[in-house]
């Protein structure tokens, strides 16, 4: 089958959604299925105000449009709700094309953090993009109910995946060449910016060190707002894999996250989590309100999780990421996918 991802979030944008679409893509092409990305890379883009690191494509609907005409899809997936997302939105609706959507973030929340804007009328704005879409994708439980008691339609439950061949247990000194750091490492991986709640962790009081690996537009601002925690950026995936391995603990302050693929990736490495028991962790950990499993804790005290989670087991943690494989990712991808009709195309 020929498939369209058409996504506001790609390379080199460092963050979960880029790592699902790149990893859904790969596995749809070892299956022999031909799989274009439309991506803002390969159109005239800006930096996004406040964001810098998302880029925003612009003037992109004629070469959108010839872009799909010569790759004659069979199915079209829209990703995200941006620039290119609203492109591709509108050509399916005028040429009576069938597509699916995905909700991988939390937009309203991100918006709403940053611009005040109610969230009641981002939501409605999300309702109105979504509604034409024959199904869509939700990244977690919680997710798919929050969704459907703000009622959206056609969502289904779609799962994400980890790529345990990349995230493994390694050498836990990886860091330790870099920065004079005291265990237990207390480690954040992900987007620095203001809806990770980054403040939360890095106010708390820890014993041995705290480390915070990733870039985002608050990065600098906390890096002088605290001058005791070791701040880093991974170059690669092998990198980003030897940076969670050499933690202790990964510690998620997140409120607003779909599901958290950073918290899969820990726990692919052996690294127990601690996490709020709120939509995502709640998901990863297969729960429905504060507690502890054989892989972490969940609990409003962010300090009394992390002291839990420090005891756990490393080959349990191991273990437990194995069950989210990205096989499964793709089958239920591939069945939400509404085929094109040939005349319709």
């Amino acid at each position: 089958m020929r498939i369209v991802i058409v996504t506001d979030a790609w390379f080199p944008q460092p963050n979960g959604v880029v790592r699902v679409l790149h990893a859904l893509s790969e596995t749809l092409k070892t299956r022999g299925h031909g799989v274009l990305v439309v991506s803002p890379d390969l159109f005239i883009n800006v930096p996004c105000p406040t964001y810098p690191e998302i880029r925003l494509a612009l003037f992109a609907g004629k070469r959108v449009i010839g872009m799909l005409e010569e790759f004659a899809p069979e199915a079209i997936h829209i990703a995200t709700e941006g620039p290119l997302g609203q492109v591709a939105r509108k050509i399916c609706l005028t040429r009576g094309w069938p597509f699916s959507t995905a909700y991988h973030t939390k937009f309203p929340e991100y918006i709403h953090a940053r611009t005040r804007l109610p969230l009641r009328w981002l939501y409605r704005r999300m309702r109105v993009f979504h509604a034409p879409s024959r199904a869509v994708m939700a990244p977690a439980p919680c997710i798919f109910r929050e969704l459907r008691n703000k009622n959206f339609d056609n969502v289904k439950l779609w799962s994400h995946g980890v790529n345990t061949e990349t995230f493994h247990p390694r050498d836990k000194n990886h860091l330790f060449g870099k920065y004079a750091l005291r265990r237990p490492v207390h480690l954040y991986v992900g987007r620095v910016t203001v809806e990770k709640n980054l403040p939360l962790f890095l106010d708390l009081d820890l014993p041995g060190s705290k480390v915070v690996v990733g870039s985002g537009p608050m990065r600098d601002a906390l890096i002088k707002r605290y001058p005791d925690v070791h701040f880093h950026i991974a170059e690669n995936d092998r990198e980003l894999s030897l940076c969670y391995a050499s933690g202790d603990v990964f510690v998620f302050p997140s409120k607003t996250d779909t599901f958290g693929l950073v918290m899969l990736e820990a726990l692919a490495t052996g690294v127990p989590v601690a996490a709020l028991p709120v939509t995502g962790p709640l998901d990863v950990f297969g729960m429905d309100g504060p507690g502890e499993t054989e892989v972490g804790c969940l609990d409003d005290d962010l300090a009394k999780a992390a002291a839990i989670a420090l005891n756990k087991s490393p080959k349990a943690c191991r273990e437990y990421a194995k069950r989210f494989s990205w096989e499964v990712v793709c089958d239920q991808f591939l069945d939400f996918l509404t085929p094109i009709e040939r005349d319709a195309a």
